[in-house]
Protein backbone atom coordinates (compact mmCIF):
# COMPACT_ATOMS: atom_id res chain seq x y z
CA UNK A 1 0.00 0.00 0.00
CA UNK A 2 1.45 3.28 -1.05
CA UNK A 3 1.18 6.37 1.17
CA UNK A 4 0.13 9.33 -0.81
CA UNK A 5 2.13 12.53 -0.91
CA UNK A 6 -0.64 14.43 0.90
CA UNK A 7 -0.55 12.02 3.85
CA UNK A 8 3.22 12.29 4.07
CA UNK A 9 2.95 16.08 4.02
CA UNK A 10 0.26 16.04 6.73
CA UNK A 11 2.33 13.72 8.93
CA UNK A 12 5.38 15.96 8.46
CA UNK A 13 3.40 19.07 9.39
CA UNK A 14 1.86 17.36 12.45
CA UNK A 15 5.32 16.19 13.58
CA UNK A 16 6.76 19.66 13.12
CA UNK A 17 3.93 21.19 15.12
CA UNK A 18 4.40 18.58 17.87
CA UNK A 19 8.12 19.25 18.04
CA UNK A 20 7.48 23.02 18.16
CA UNK A 21 4.96 22.61 21.02
CA UNK A 22 7.31 20.30 22.94
CA UNK A 23 10.27 22.64 22.46
CA UNK A 24 8.27 25.68 23.44
CA UNK A 25 7.00 23.91 26.58
CA UNK A 26 10.53 22.72 27.39
CA UNK A 27 11.89 26.26 27.09
CA UNK A 28 9.09 27.55 29.30
CA UNK A 29 9.97 25.01 32.00
CA UNK A 30 6.93 22.78 31.47
CA UNK A 31 6.61 19.30 30.17
CA UNK A 32 3.60 18.09 28.20
CA UNK A 33 4.26 14.55 29.37
CA UNK A 34 4.06 15.32 33.08
CA UNK A 35 1.07 16.27 35.16
CA UNK A 36 0.96 19.50 37.19
CA UNK A 37 -1.06 20.75 40.11
CA UNK A 38 -2.74 24.09 40.48
CA UNK A 39 -2.32 26.29 43.56
CA UNK A 40 -3.50 29.81 44.34
CA UNK A 41 -2.34 32.90 46.17
CA UNK A 42 -3.87 36.34 46.78
CA UNK A 43 -2.28 39.81 46.46
CA UNK A 44 -3.48 43.35 46.99
CA UNK A 45 -1.67 44.61 43.88
CA UNK A 46 0.17 42.78 41.06
CA UNK A 47 1.34 45.55 38.72
CA UNK A 48 3.85 44.12 36.25
CA UNK A 49 2.79 40.47 36.73
CA UNK A 50 1.40 38.82 33.62
CA UNK A 51 0.11 35.31 32.81
CA UNK A 52 2.96 33.07 31.70
CA UNK A 53 5.44 34.56 34.20
CA UNK A 54 7.59 31.94 35.83
CA UNK A 55 7.20 30.44 39.28
CA UNK A 56 10.55 29.45 40.78
CA UNK A 57 12.19 28.01 43.87
CA UNK A 58 15.70 29.36 44.58
CA UNK A 59 15.87 30.60 40.96
CA UNK A 60 14.82 27.24 39.39
CA UNK A 61 11.64 27.41 37.32
CA UNK A 62 9.02 24.96 38.67
CA UNK A 63 5.91 26.32 37.00
CA UNK A 64 4.16 29.33 35.56
CA UNK A 65 1.32 31.77 36.15
CA UNK A 66 -1.75 30.51 34.30
CA UNK A 67 -4.35 33.10 35.28
CA UNK A 68 -4.71 36.45 37.06
CA UNK A 69 -8.15 37.73 38.04
CA UNK A 70 -10.19 39.42 40.77
CA UNK A 71 -11.65 37.49 43.66
CA UNK A 72 -15.45 37.42 43.50
CA UNK A 73 -16.96 40.53 45.12
CA UNK A 74 -13.50 41.91 46.04
CA UNK A 75 -10.68 44.07 44.71
CA UNK A 76 -8.02 41.56 45.74
CA UNK A 77 -6.17 39.70 43.00
CA UNK A 78 -6.28 35.90 42.74
CA UNK A 79 -3.21 34.43 41.02
CA UNK A 80 -3.40 30.89 39.67
CA UNK A 81 -0.14 28.92 39.41
CA UNK A 82 0.58 25.59 37.73
CA UNK A 83 3.57 23.85 39.36
CA UNK A 84 5.18 20.45 39.13
CA UNK A 85 3.21 17.53 40.51
CA UNK A 86 6.12 16.04 42.41
CA UNK A 87 6.70 19.10 44.62
CA UNK A 88 5.71 18.23 48.19
CA UNK A 89 6.39 21.36 50.23
CA UNK A 90 3.95 22.54 52.91
CA UNK A 91 0.81 24.55 52.16
CA UNK A 92 2.15 27.09 54.72
CA UNK A 93 4.91 28.07 52.29
CA UNK A 94 4.75 31.62 50.95
CA UNK A 95 4.54 32.90 47.39
CA UNK A 96 6.73 36.02 47.16
CA UNK A 97 6.13 38.54 44.37
CA UNK A 98 9.38 40.15 43.22
CA UNK A 99 10.87 42.19 40.39
CA UNK A 100 13.06 40.25 37.98
CA UNK A 101 14.83 43.44 36.86
CA UNK A 102 14.34 47.04 35.84
CA UNK A 103 12.57 46.04 32.63
CA UNK A 104 12.05 42.33 33.21
CA UNK A 105 8.64 42.52 34.83
CA UNK A 106 7.64 40.51 37.87
CA UNK A 107 7.56 36.86 38.86
CA UNK A 108 6.74 34.68 41.85
CA UNK A 109 9.26 32.83 43.99
CA UNK A 110 8.05 30.06 46.29
CA UNK A 111 9.57 30.01 49.78
CA UNK A 112 9.08 26.36 50.65
CA UNK A 113 8.53 25.00 54.14
CA UNK A 114 8.72 21.22 54.28
CA UNK A 115 6.13 19.61 56.55
CA UNK A 116 4.92 16.12 55.72
CA UNK A 117 1.69 16.66 57.67
CA UNK A 118 0.59 19.64 55.55
CA UNK A 119 1.77 18.88 52.02
CA UNK A 120 0.41 21.25 49.39
CA UNK A 121 -2.31 19.72 47.20
CA UNK A 122 -4.05 20.66 44.02
CA UNK A 123 -6.38 23.62 44.64
CA UNK A 124 -4.68 24.83 47.89
CA UNK A 125 -4.21 28.53 48.57
CA UNK A 126 -0.86 29.51 50.09
CA UNK A 127 0.12 32.78 51.85
CA UNK A 128 1.57 35.62 49.81
CA UNK A 129 4.30 38.23 50.37
CA UNK A 130 5.85 41.04 48.35
CA UNK A 131 9.56 41.80 48.07
CA UNK A 132 10.26 45.53 47.63
CA UNK A 133 11.61 46.30 44.20
CA UNK A 134 14.51 48.55 43.28
CA UNK A 135 12.18 51.41 42.45
CA UNK A 136 10.38 51.11 45.78
CA UNK A 137 13.67 50.95 47.70
CA UNK A 138 14.90 54.06 45.89
CA UNK A 139 11.63 55.82 46.69
CA UNK A 140 11.99 54.86 50.37
CA UNK A 141 15.51 56.29 50.45
CA UNK A 142 14.54 59.43 48.55
CA UNK A 143 11.43 60.20 50.59
CA UNK A 144 13.29 61.41 53.76
CA UNK A 145 15.67 63.40 51.57
CA UNK A 146 12.73 64.93 49.74
CA UNK A 147 11.16 65.97 53.05
CA UNK A 148 14.42 67.58 54.16
CA UNK A 149 14.77 69.42 50.85
CA UNK A 150 11.21 70.69 51.12
CA UNK A 151 11.84 71.87 54.68
CA UNK A 152 15.08 73.57 53.59
CA UNK A 153 13.33 75.28 50.68
CA UNK A 154 10.60 76.49 53.04
CA UNK A 155 13.22 77.91 55.41
CA UNK A 156 15.07 79.54 52.53
CA UNK A 157 11.84 81.08 51.27
CA UNK A 158 11.12 82.47 54.75
CA UNK A 159 14.68 83.82 54.93
CA UNK A 160 14.42 85.53 51.57
CA UNK A 161 11.05 86.97 52.56
CA UNK A 162 12.58 88.38 55.78
CA UNK A 163 15.53 89.79 53.87
CA UNK A 164 13.19 91.40 51.37
CA UNK A 165 11.22 92.98 54.21
CA UNK A 166 14.38 94.31 55.86
CA UNK A 167 16.05 95.55 52.70
CA UNK A 168 13.55 98.22 51.77
CA UNK A 169 14.43 101.14 49.48
CA UNK A 170 16.01 103.26 52.24
CA UNK A 171 18.08 100.33 53.53
CA UNK A 172 19.25 99.47 50.03
CA UNK A 173 20.26 103.11 49.46
CA UNK A 174 22.16 103.23 52.77
CA UNK A 175 23.86 99.94 52.00
CA UNK A 176 24.89 101.22 48.60
CA UNK A 177 26.32 104.41 50.12
CA UNK A 178 28.16 102.37 52.73
CA UNK A 179 29.72 100.20 50.05
CA UNK A 180 30.78 103.29 48.10
CA UNK A 181 32.38 104.81 51.19
CA UNK A 182 34.08 101.51 51.91
CA UNK A 183 35.45 101.47 48.39
CA UNK A 184 36.79 105.04 48.81
CA UNK A 185 38.37 104.10 52.16
CA UNK A 186 40.02 101.08 50.58
CA UNK A 187 41.47 103.26 47.82
CA UNK A 188 42.82 105.73 50.40
CA UNK A 189 44.39 102.89 52.36
CA UNK A 190 46.02 101.63 49.20
CA UNK A 191 47.43 105.10 48.52
CA UNK A 192 48.69 105.38 52.10
CA UNK A 193 50.34 101.98 51.90
CA UNK A 194 52.02 102.93 48.62
CA UNK A 195 53.29 106.17 50.18
CA UNK A 196 54.61 104.27 53.18
CA UNK A 197 56.39 101.84 50.89
CA UNK A 198 58.00 104.75 49.02
CA UNK A 199 59.18 106.29 52.31
CA UNK A 200 60.62 102.97 53.43
CA UNK A 201 62.38 102.49 50.11
CA UNK A 202 63.88 106.01 50.22
CA UNK A 203 65.16 105.60 53.80
CA UNK A 204 66.11 101.97 53.74
CA UNK A 205 69.81 102.62 54.37
CA UNK A 206 69.11 104.99 57.29
CA UNK A 207 66.66 102.51 58.80
CA UNK A 208 69.16 99.68 58.48
CA UNK A 209 71.84 101.80 60.17
CA UNK A 210 69.41 102.76 62.94
CA UNK A 211 68.46 99.15 63.57
CA UNK A 212 72.13 98.16 63.62
CA UNK A 213 72.89 100.89 66.18
CA UNK A 214 69.95 99.80 68.31
CA UNK A 215 71.18 96.21 68.15
CA UNK A 216 74.72 97.12 69.20
CA UNK A 217 73.44 99.41 71.95
CA UNK A 218 71.23 96.68 73.35
CA UNK A 219 74.16 94.26 73.33
CA UNK A 220 76.34 96.80 75.22
CA UNK A 221 73.58 97.43 77.76
CA UNK A 222 73.17 93.72 78.25
CA UNK A 223 76.93 93.33 78.84
CA UNK A 224 76.96 96.24 81.31
CA UNK A 225 73.94 95.01 83.27
CA UNK A 226 75.36 91.49 83.38
CA UNK A 227 78.67 92.84 84.67
CA UNK A 228 77.00 95.00 87.33
CA UNK A 229 74.77 92.16 88.41
CA UNK A 230 77.69 89.74 88.62
CA UNK A 231 79.86 92.24 90.58
CA UNK A 232 77.13 93.05 93.11
CA UNK A 233 76.30 89.41 93.66
CA UNK A 234 79.94 88.49 94.16
CA UNK A 235 80.47 91.38 96.62
CA UNK A 236 77.31 90.47 98.59
CA UNK A 237 78.33 86.83 98.75
CA UNK A 238 81.81 87.81 99.96
CA UNK A 239 80.43 90.07 102.72
CA UNK A 240 77.96 87.43 103.78
CA UNK A 241 80.71 84.83 104.04
CA UNK A 242 82.82 87.23 106.14
CA UNK A 243 79.85 87.88 108.47
CA UNK A 244 79.20 84.15 108.88
CA UNK A 245 82.86 83.49 109.64
CA UNK A 246 82.86 86.28 112.31
CA UNK A 247 79.74 84.83 113.94
CA UNK A 248 81.33 81.40 113.93
CA UNK A 249 84.45 82.76 115.70
CA UNK A 250 82.30 84.52 118.35
CA UNK A 251 80.29 81.37 119.01
CA UNK A 252 83.45 79.28 119.25
CA UNK A 253 85.06 81.74 121.72
CA UNK A 254 81.89 81.74 123.86
CA UNK A 255 81.74 77.95 123.89
CA UNK A 256 85.45 77.72 124.83
CA UNK A 257 84.98 80.18 127.74
CA UNK A 258 87.11 82.98 126.33
CA UNK A 259 86.19 86.62 126.91
CA UNK A 260 83.63 88.14 129.24
CA UNK A 261 80.61 86.55 127.54
CA UNK A 262 82.28 83.15 127.59
CA UNK A 263 83.14 83.41 131.27
CA UNK A 264 79.66 84.62 132.14
CA UNK A 265 78.10 81.71 130.31
CA UNK A 266 80.55 78.94 131.29
CA UNK A 267 81.77 79.96 134.85
CA UNK A 268 79.36 78.40 137.38
CA UNK A 269 81.12 79.99 140.42
CA UNK A 270 80.59 83.44 138.93
CA UNK A 271 76.93 82.62 138.50
CA UNK A 272 76.65 81.54 142.17
CA UNK A 273 78.50 84.70 143.35
CA UNK A 274 76.19 86.88 141.31
CA UNK A 275 73.20 85.04 142.75
CA UNK A 276 74.48 85.54 146.34
CA UNK A 277 75.25 89.23 145.68
CA UNK A 278 71.79 89.67 144.30
CA UNK A 279 70.26 88.12 147.41
CA UNK A 280 72.35 90.33 149.76
CA UNK A 281 71.44 93.43 147.72
CA UNK A 282 67.80 92.51 147.95
CA UNK A 283 68.15 92.07 151.76
CA UNK A 284 69.95 95.45 152.05
CA UNK A 285 67.23 97.23 150.08
CA UNK A 286 64.58 95.64 152.27
CA UNK A 287 66.27 96.77 155.46
CA UNK A 288 66.79 100.27 153.98
CA UNK A 289 63.09 100.53 153.39
CA UNK A 290 62.23 99.37 156.92
CA UNK A 291 64.94 101.35 158.88
CA UNK A 292 66.10 104.31 156.80
CA UNK A 293 67.47 106.12 159.94
CA UNK A 294 70.20 103.58 160.27
CA UNK A 295 71.71 104.74 157.00
CA UNK A 296 70.82 108.45 156.78
CA UNK A 297 71.42 110.88 159.80
CA UNK A 298 70.78 114.60 159.98
CA UNK A 299 72.34 116.34 163.04
CA UNK A 300 72.39 120.10 163.41
CA UNK A 301 74.47 120.08 166.61
CA UNK A 302 77.03 117.52 165.61
CA UNK A 303 75.51 114.46 167.21
CA UNK A 304 77.67 111.44 166.88
CA UNK A 305 76.58 108.63 164.64
CA UNK A 306 75.51 105.41 166.24
CA UNK A 307 77.18 102.35 164.95
CA UNK A 308 75.09 100.02 162.87
CA UNK A 309 74.02 96.91 164.67
CA UNK A 310 72.30 94.32 162.46
CA UNK A 311 69.14 92.79 163.89
CA UNK A 312 68.37 89.23 163.82
CA UNK A 313 65.61 88.22 161.53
Amino acid sequence: MKISREIKTALLVIGGISLFVYGFSFLKGNSIFKNSKTIYTIYQEVEGLIPGAKVSINGLSVGKISKIDFLPNSTKILVTMDIREELDFSNKSAAMLYETGLIGGKAIALLPIFDSNHTVKDGDTIPSSVKPGLTELINRQIEPLQMKIESMLTSADSLFTGVSNVLDNNTQTNLKNTLEHLSITTKNLNKASLAALEILDDNREQLNATFNNISSTSENLKFITDSLSTAQINYSIKKFNETVEGLNRIVLSIESGQGTAGKLINDEALYQNLTAASQELESLLGDLKKHPKRYVHFSIFGKKEKPYTPKEN
